[in-house]
């Protein structure tokens, strides 16, 4: 997969997954993303690198804050951006995804942002799209996710300093969710303490995370970790398990509180990649509480993907892709 996604002088041209990128290439993209960080309620850093390109955002699955997230990540860097209505899509009219990639790139689109649902989608495009273009994954089924893996391993730093001395538990339906293996993928090229995968027996995964421990009991799971990491349940999930019928009993064993992350640090922080189903995954107040980094995590995403968006362009600028 690297090579896929690095040119030949070792450059980002496509980010696809996080699972071969090597460590300098996550530690670049985080280095480059606190270039681009401001707190919440200074005024949002600006750049005009992407000045004269135009970036595509095709969420061919629903979102709002990732495609919210990469809208104004390209804007603050000076591009055009073209946000493609799903309901309205050549795709749903019957035109192929190949197609749809043919015509955009005809009207010089630099850089493709790509959400499906089905796996393997970003990758295949990036077989059919000409030199100087960029294909960024922003959620690809249950498989990968890697600008919030980033994104989370840069908030966990910025809170708690390296990812090596820590103790970290993610917490929800491990098994269907490319957040948690894309933030695997992350905090194990950084050589992460002590990983712990929190859920329902039904809910672990049965491979994928071989460098993971897996806890079916929450109060063993967290205790004595540094970080939390809270997983949205997918509703429909509830009717595929029997032990756990309904969101109120889910919340009964795995929900976090206040009350539970007394068994964690007393420093620990909670994180949750939204959207957040409260009184689910999480309280309330422990979501809008101290601990909480959850705002952060937003603010980072912004910052992540100016990063990876000003990285991909440098691999046209320094002359390695064909000009247009």
């Amino acid at each position: 997969m690297s090579a896929e996604q690095l040119n030949n002088q070792g450059q980002l041209r496509h980010l696809i997954s996080l699972a071969d990128l090597p460590r300098s290439q996550i530690e670049k993209i985080i280095e480059r993303a606190a270039h681009y960080s401001r707190p919440i309620g200074q005024p949002p850093p600006r750049d005009t690198i992407l000045r004269g390109n135009t970036v595509a955002n095709l969420f061919f699955e629903a979102s709002t804050r990732t495609r919210a997230s990469f809208e104004l990540a390209a804007k603050r860097l000076g591009a055009d951006v073209l946000n493609l209505d799903v309901n309205m899509s050549s795709r749903t009219k019957g035109e192929s995804l190949l197609d749809t990639i043919y015509t955009l790139q005809a009207m010089q689109i630099d850089i493709f942002v790509v959400r499906d649902a089905s796996t393997g989608v970003p990758l295949r495009i990036t077989k059919h799209v000409a030199p100087h273009v960029s294909v960024l994954n922003a959620g690809e089924s249950d498989v990968s996710h890697p600008t919030q893996g980033l994104l989370d391993v840069m908030t966990i730093q910025r809170n708690k300093g390296e990812v090596g001395a820590l103790c970290i538990a993610i917490v929800g339906d491990i098994k269907h969710s490319r957040v948690a293996r894309s933030a695997y993928e992350a905090l194990t090229k950084l050589g992460v303490g002590e990983l712990r995968l929190v859920a329902p027996e039904e809910l672990l995964p049965e491979e994928g995370f071989p460098e993971a421990r897996s806890y079916s009991r929450l109060s063993e799971g967290i205790r004595d970790v540094d970080v939390v990491m809270a997983l949205r349940i997918q509703k429909e999930r509830f009717a595929e398990l029997g032990e756990i019928p309904d969101p109120q009993e889910y919340f009964r064993r795995y929900g976090l509180t206040e009350e539970r992350m007394q068994l964690a640090k007393p420093e620990a922080i909670v994180m949750h990649p939204g959207p957040m189903n409260r009184g689910v995954e999480i309280d309330g107040a422990l979501a809008d509480g101290p601990r909480s980094v959850i705002q952060q995590q937003v603010t980072n995403g912004v910052a992540i993907r100016m990063a990876v968006l000003a990285l991909v362009h440098e691999h046209v600028v320094a002359g390695l892709g064909t000009a247009r």
